[in-house]
């Protein structure tokens, strides 16, 4: 896993074309997920989010205190998309880029949320568990649209939650970060479990519905972006 891992980061790889085998590799990834309450809470959160240019795409990341929240780094990369959009298999797409930017901060994170899924996929590896597989380290989907399952709407105050089923397994959870706001939908990505996962996702809110780790990141990909367009 490491050496996939080293190649993807070094940009020395060439994802198959072939579907069924980019879902034996998914397969291969998925096979070392593992969903387990931590030893200790991280004080280093990171948040990441990716937006595309014409054909780049732009990485953030931004590393905060836990559970102070107080912002330590930003760090971001600019990529040639090397992979085609293809639903279902975007973390090909994205988790190139992504790796490379959570390996660019001085300080490594001791845990990385996405804005996009963990085990709650079609095949238990959203971008949160492709990433965390691949570099080892504790990893949490947040997303903001349902991509699998079932739920129960979650009452209308902050820190309520209600389960995520998917093929009758607990995937996940539908949390309320907001008094009544959407939900977002947390998953464990790996090295993590549902309750830790959703105790961190609400604890890094700040009075916004998205995590304050992935909404900065998502502020600094789109002020990079605009950047770009004005060059």
């Amino acid at each position: 896993m490491k050496a996939l891992a080293d190649r993807i980061k070094r940009g020395d790889i060439s994802w198959p074309r072939d579907r069924d085998e980019l879902r034996g590799i998914q397969e291969l990834l998925s096979s070392v997920i593992r969903t387990y309450a931590p030893d200790r809470i991280p004080d280093r959160i990171a948040g990441v989010d990716a937006a595309f240019f014409d054909d780049r795409i732009i990485s953030t990341a931004c590393l905060y205190s836990y559970p102070e929240l107080t912002l330590l780094e930003e760090n971001y990369a600019i990529r040639k998309v090397e992979f085609p959009y293809i639903p279902g298999l975007l973390s090909f797409r994205e988790g190139p880029a992504v790796m490379e930017v959570i390996e660019g901060l001085k300080a490594r994170p001791q845990l990385v949320i996405f804005d996009g899924q963990g085990v709650a996929h079609p095949r238990g590896l959203g971008i949160a568990s492709f990433v965390g597989a691949l570099l080892d380290i504790p990893t949490i989907g947040s997303a903001k649209t349902k991509l699998v399952g079932d739920y129960k709407e979650p009452g209308k105050k902050r820190g309520s939650w209600s389960p995520l089923k998917y093929k009758n397994r607990i995937v996940g959870a539908v949390l309320r970060t907001k008094d009544d706001t959407k939900p977002l939908f947390i998953s464990p990505g790996h090295l993590i479990d549902i309750e830790s996962s959703v105790e961190i996702a609400l604890g890094s809110t700040k009075g916004f519905r998205l995590t304050e780790p992935v909404r900065r990141a998502d502020i600094l990909s789109k002020e990079i972006k605009r950047g770009i367009r004005e060059i």
